[in-house]
């Protein structure tokens, strides 16, 4: 089945994949466009965990003050290179970011970074909560105490959160879907978000 040239510009506008990359997929989804979404999305994922061991050695510092200056975000985030620094598509992520940490009051940037203590301290909660449970066996304890945990770390850490602009997916997905377009890993350092 031949593919239109309309369908390939349109596809590759939307997702900037390569013309071979965005042929290859409605290819093999023989012409259905969504079908062939999804094929980007997905390899968009698989460039992405490739290239999440790459040096993050350029990047911007970027702030975000709310209209009635009462909150406050500074945000410094890496890619590869001063190009993608440069970048439009990588600078409006950079702004989602901002306005998501400014609403959703993440604490940390990802689950390795929450302290010790503070699981501790919240495991210690969750079992007190379990003590009204008695009877039931260990193992449905441990797995209703490790399901509050997971509950915990996508509160406190960014990138477990829902996008605050599409909860249909997380922010670790929204920045995922950045390092397909720019080609190039991208890394949250670290933010600081403050209120009045």
């Amino acid at each position: 089945m031949a593919v239109s040239l309309e369908k390939i510009q349109k596809l590759r506008e939307e997702t900037m994949a390569s013309m071979a990359d965005v042929k290859k997929a409605l290819d093999e989804a023989q012409g259905d466009e969504e079908k062939a979404l999804f094929i980007l999305k997905k390899q968009g994922k698989i460039i992405a965990e490739k290239k999440s061991s790459r040096e993050t050695n350029a990047g911007i510092v970027a702030s975000y003050v709310h209209q009635n200056g009462r909150i406050g975000v500074l945000i410094e985030v890496r890619c590869e290179t001063d190009f993608v620094a440069k970048n439009t598509e990588f600078q409006a992520l950079v702004h989602d970011l901002t306005l998501h940490i400014a609403a959703m009051k993440p604490e940390y940037v990802r689950q390795e970074d929450v302290p010790q203590a503070a699981i501790d301290a919240e495991k210690k909660v969750f079992e007190a909560q379990t003590d009204e449970m008695k009877g039931k066996p260990a193992d449905v304890i441990e797995k209703i105490i490790e399901g509050k945990l997971k509950k915990y770390f996508d509160d406190v850490c960014l990138l477990n959160q829902p996008f605050v602009k599409d909860d249909s997916k997380t922010v670790r997905d929204r920045i995922t879907e950045c390092v397909a377009k720019v080609g190039e890993n991208i890394d949250v350092s670290r933010f600081v978000r403050f209120e009045v």
